[in-house]
């Protein structure tokens, strides 16, 4: 039987796989053939066969980290370009939108069930999955404590917690380093925010390359594709206050007042989809101007800040595809800090994407006290080397930034998250050579991580860790301590032959 003969067989096989509600060999998933002959169209990602990082042409001796991240992003695209190719015109031929990732190597489109069947069909592609919303279980805001800026706070009790006042009195606050952040949005022009923000140069807002939404339907708070930062729900502005938020008068909330930050909504009112999230890190590899051309990986920030996740019992089946953009981000010379979730007090919690891959950076919550938080999720978690969470950091009645202009606490893995971005903000001030080094960064907190007095008050013992061993599975290797870092950190080079 000749190849064209072979294809037809194929399609025919798989278009009667469709019509009668099996999947073909397990190329298409079952939910989406069911959701397309129910609709009419469904929302798809097509996954390509090859996921893998590709090869990266030799630079010269001595190259630094953006050349080589510049690298990165051309191989991406190239392989991306060429291995889509014959894919992307076959939807054209058939005026199907669609969407190109190369960060994963997937497309996305809303596809009928006759799209499905041809498309099985085709060589390049390795199976079809649905874009499912799925719903984040976000912190919620402590309404007994919210209040105005004209409020008198001292300095959030987790920023003095991890000791980042101690850096700052080194006269390092983060200055010459960019945090990012994926979340529900950001209010940009809040009084704690507005002066970090890497678009405004004290007079003028410049939204290109420092903002992008990956939310392309509006909501009653934003609009679609929205030109300037905006938050719909309240948790993205919480979150970079903890990261970078000062108001230079009396609202101290951040741990990096003198970084810069960029955004990108990846949650539409909390609700995301792994092409929102999977688009986020694109941007966040290569950032563009706001009509999402002209990528500049140059501006790709030194540290992505992840308070969200891409349940498996929402749908999320994707789990390859979000992981092989987060090994390209620090592939790509850029840490990422992920939340570790709130579902705790079990063992092996840490279930969801991106907590449970091996590059991310994987925060547990602490309170006051130093106390392993009970919402705190645990590992250990499958196919990971070491311990999960990593470390741990401050969580609970985190007090911060809120739209439109105003502060009040929230808990979650979400709050200790930023704590320890902007923490690593400190880090890369003071020692530049850090940046695109995300490996030492995260050594460096590791090894610093105070475990005196920091307890897990159920005292459990999880995948063969109890509380007295270090690393647990529980807390990581402790509660970040930045100054501590900070010091290790401008005392000599750190010896990374021997990582952990």
């Amino acid at each position: 039987m000749s190849k064209s003969n072979v294809r037809w067989h194929r399609l025919s096989l798989v278009a009667l796989a469709i019509a009668s509600g099996t999947a073909w060999a397990g190329q298409i998933n079952g939910d989406l053939a069911a959701a397309a002959r129910r609709d009419g169209r469904a929302e798809a990602l097509i996954v390509l066969k090859d996921q893998k990082t590709p090869a990266v042409a030799s630079l010269p001796e001595g190259a630094d980290y953006k050349a080589k991240r510049r690298a990165l992003v051309n191989a991406l695209v190239n392989r991306a370009d060429a291995q889509q190719g014959g894919l992307r015109a076959w939807l054209d031929s058939r005026g199907i939108e669609y969407q190109a990732f190369w960060i994963a190597n997937v497309v996305y489109a809303k596809l009928s069930a006759a799209d499905l069947a041809a498309l099985a069909a085709r060589d390049e592609v390795s199976r079809i999955e649905p874009n499912p919303t799925i719903k984040v279980q976000l912190p919620q805001r402590d309404a007994s404590r919210t209040e105005s800026p004209t409020g008198v706070e001292s300095i959030a009790w987790g920023v003095d917690k991890i000791n980042a006042p101690k850096v700052w009195a080194e006269g390092v606050k983060g200055e010459g380093v960019t945090i990012a952040g994926e979340d529900t949005g950001y209010r940009w022009d809040h009084s704690a925010l507005k002066s970090q923000y890497r678009g405004w140069n004290g007079s003028t807002a410049d939204h290109n390359y420092n903002w992008h939404d990956a939310i392309h339907t509006a909501n009653s708070s934003c609009p679609a594709n929205s030109p300037q930062p905006c938050d719909d729900h309240g948790h993205g502005t919480h979150t970079a206050g903890t990261f970078a938020g000062d108001d230079n008068a009396t609202h101290q909330v951040g741990v990096a007042p003198g970084a810069k930050w960029i955004g990108c909504r990846n949650m539409n009112a909390g609700n995301g989809t792994p092409a929102t999230y999977i688009e986020c890190m694109q941007w966040m590899l290569a950032p563009t101007d706001l009509q999402n051309k002209n990528p500049d990986p140059d501006k790709a920030p030194d540290i992505i800040s992840n308070s969200w996740g891409c349940t498996d019992g929402e749908g999320c089946t994707v789990g390859t595809e979000i992981k092989a953009a987060v090994n390209n981000l620090v592939k790509g010379g850029i840490l990422f800090v992920a939340a570790a979730a709130n579902d705790g007090p079990n063992c092996s919690t840490i279930t969801d994407p991106p907590a449970i891959y091996q590059l991310s950076f994987t925060i547990g919550a602490t309170d006051s006290a130093d106390k392993l938080a009970g919402f705190s999720s645990r590992g250990p978690v499958a196919k990971v080397k070491g311990v999960k969470p990593d470390v741990s950091a401050p969580g609970v009645n985190i007090f911060s930034a809120y739209p439109p202009n105003t502060y009040t606490t929230m808990s979650g893995t979400s709050m200790a998250t930023p704590h320890v971005a902007g923490a690593a903000a400190l880090l890369m001030s003071a020692v530049p050579s850090l940046k695109g080094n995300p490996a030492a960064v995260e050594k460096l907190f590791r090894k610093t991580a105070q475990q005196d007095g920091v307890t897990d008050p159920v005292n459990q013992t999880c995948g063969g860790t109890s509380p007295t061993t270090w690393p647990n599975n529980m807390i990581g290797y402790g509660r970040i301590d930045v100054y501590a870092a900070y010091k290790k950190a401008i005392a000599s080079p750190l010896d990374l032959s021997n990582d952990d």
